[in-house]
């Protein structure tokens, strides 16, 4: 039962080698040829060396012994020349191990870079759905597993094979009787290799997602190191800690205790061919059998040596083998997620009017932004002002296709207007907003953009046109203006300081110590959550989007920060659509529309006035009269 069971994880390392080996091929496969050169260069000269005794002990030894020679001359002339093959040996051996250095670092950056940009092309659902560590640590163990691999497994393993294969032919040639004692104890060999590597397999693939596990929760402790302080859980966090931490030394105990036994099982069973293949060479040396003479029984315990030393070899460089194809799988299983699809064909351009005020395509930024709305069918192509209008007609939407969160979901913003989504968390607010920039797609009804279904713009167009500032604001390494930048890659100093300014942030960035080239590091760390938020809205308005997503844009921000703030945010959304969620009802009272959610749906809208006229629910979230 165990054997079967072990045949498909046998057969899924091997793909994963070989996968990874034609990955590296696709990139090196000329200088891995050479090295392929090298290693054949290197095993025919271990073979002649091992192969010179014969020829000392039955050419030279032995007639000298027997005449009283003295003559070395020839000797000497063959010690040289042996001399130079082995020099060729060590010359090879050095190149192809060179050779490999660049190509497995290579094939690591490459990998490194292909992985990088696969995960920039996957949806927002996996990363909801998979724990940041555990995708790091794909970046880190698991790709460092085939480096191990790349540089000194696969060409140890080739050159172990080639060794053998010329050894075998040599063996033959030389005497077939000694030659089936080396091959029955190297089939036994491989044997116990293949049941070794069977059994800590499986262990190997549990230790990379126990590693995972541990690098994810030690991702999360970081992240919530003050909250753990606050809580006092510091020894809960220890003990959680040292579950996963057990859990992986148990995989890897368990992956290395068969692994490890490999090497000195197969090198006792080496040493027993060795001492067979001596006690049967000697008994037909000495009775003059088979042919064997002193010189063949001297060079063939050399050469059972050079045959079983390989597999030996090959047993010590398989648990690194098994660990890279855990790793291997993995790395490929991040490779092999499914991007983010894209069939929208509605683009996002320049625009500018020409002299009978119709829209056309601009080469330079003009401040005005048009759809460019190709129709297939007439062959004609329609440009539609940019302006941020936006409607929900009927939509649904569920994480899942058997669990909806969103219901019937209707809404208008025309452009410039502002709407407002307030509720009880887990009411949807923030669901109808990735939304509107597809970071998930809807079940059932339409969203139009401008008069367009939002499915038809290409997505990257659709969300350079959204500006947003999230309630959890991320900084990355870099200056303060670099980081505001970021909202436009174009934009120029002044455009970043002016952003600055509208968000009321170019007061507190003059006074850090180098302005806004203040190098910001570990999520601008040395900035307050409220100087964090401004420079995110900085951001926001550097981007100049003509909608704006502001998902708990004030709720870091202290009640003074909030009135300097305020008429920043009034200046950026004046003139734009903009949907905002908060939960400061305060923040909302001067919208266009007010939507009230419960549960997925929307039970009331209307202005702050109209609201709290009708005694709603609106009116017992802001009075705070629920008994009403």
């Amino acid at each position: 039962m165990n054997r079967k069971k072990s045949r498909p994880e046998v057969t899924t390392a091997t793909k994963l080698i070989s996968r990874v080996i034609r990955y590296m091929l696709h990139y090196y496969k000329i200088p891995f040829f050479f090295v392929i050169v090298c290693i054949l260069a290197t095993a025919i000269t271990t073979v002649i060396g091992a192969t010179f005794p014969q020829t000392l002990v039955d050419d030279y030894i032995t007639p000298m012994l027997a005449n009283g020679s003295k003559d070395f001359s020839g000797l000497a002339s063959n010690l040289v020349r042996l001399a130079c093959i082995m020099g060729v040996g060590v010359l090879t051996a050095f190149t192809y191990n060179r050779i490999m250095v660049n190509v497995s670092q290579g094939t690591m950056l490459h990998l490194r870079d292909d992985l990088f940009r696969r995960m920039e092309a996957l949806p927002i659902k996996y990363f909801d759905t998979h724990a940041h560590g555990d995708i790091m640590s794909v970046y880190t163990n698991d790709v460092d597993t085939l480096r191990q691999l790349l540089s000194q497994s696969i060409p140890q393993i080739i050159n172990s094979v080639i060794s053998m294969v010329a050894t075998l032919v040599t063996m033959i040639i030389l005497n077939p009787v000694l030659t089936i004692i080396s091959v029955l104890t190297a089939v036994v060999m491989l044997l116990v290799t293949a049941n070794f590597s069977r059994l800590s397999g499986k262990y190997y693939i549990r230790q990379q997602i126990d590693l995972g596990a541990v690098d994810g929760f030690i991702e999360e402790m970081l992240d919530g190191q003050k909250v753990v302080k606050v809580f006092c859980h510091e020894q809960a966090a220890m003990d959680d800690f040292h579950k996963v931490n057990e859990a992986l030394r148990n995989s890897a105990n368990k992956a290395n205790s068969y692994a490890n036994l490999l090497m000195p099982v197969n090198a006792n069973i080496g040493w027993i061919s060795y001492a067979l293949v001596a006690i049967v060479g000697a008994i037909l040396g000495i009775n003059e059998l088979a042919g064997v003479t002193i010189g063949t029984v001297v060079t063939f315990v050399g050469l059972n040596k050079s045959f079983t030393n390989p597999i030996t070899q090959v047993s010590q460089q398989i648990n690194f083998v098994v660990n890279a194809a855990a790793g291997a799988q993995r790395v490929f299983d991040l490779m092999d997620q499914t991007p983010e699809t894209d069939d929208g064909y509605v683009e996002l351009v320049n625009a500018e009017e020409d002299e009978n005020g119709q829209l056309r395509e601009a080469p330079e930024r003009t401040n005005i932004w048009a759809w460019k709305h190709p129709h297939k069918a007439e062959g004609t192509v329609t440009y539609t002002r940019q302006e941020g209008g936006v409607v929900f007609d009927d939509v649904d939407f569920g994480y899942t296709d058997n669990k909806i969160v969103l219901h019937n979901i209707s809404l208008w913003a025309k452009p410039g207007q502002k709407i407002a989504f307030v509720g009880a968390t887990g009411a949807g607010k923030t669901t109808i907003t990735n939304l509107i920039n597809r970071f998930y797609d809807i079940a059932d009804g339409k969203i139009r953009y401008d008069g367009i279904n939002i499915n038809k713009i290409k997505k990257a167009d659709l969300r350079r046109s959204l500006g947003m500032v999230l309630q959890d604001t991320h900084l990355f390494t870099g200056t303060v203006m670099e980081n505001i930048r970021y909202g436009n890659l174009d934009a120029t100093d002044e455009e970043c300081i002016g952003a600055a300014r509208l968000a009321n942030a170019d007061g507190f960035i003059r006074r850090l110590p180098d302005g806004y080239q203040t190098m910001l590091t570990g999520d601008g760390s040395n900035l307050s959550q409220g100087q964090r938020q401004l420079l995110a809205i900085a951001r926001a308005a550097v981007a100049d989007p003509p909608a704006l997503i502001l998902d708990e844009a004030t709720s870091s921000i202290d009640t003074r920060t909030e009135k300097l703030v305020q008429a920043g945010m009034d200046a950026l959304m004046r003139g734009r659509t903009t949907f905002v969620i908060a939960h400061r009802l305060s923040t909302v009272k001067n919208s266009d529309c007010i939507m009230v959610m419960e549960q997925g749906r929307i039970i009331e809208r209307g202005t702050h006035d109209d609201l709290i006229a009708a005694k709603g629910k609106y009116y017992q979230l802001y009075t705070g009269n629920f008994a009403s």
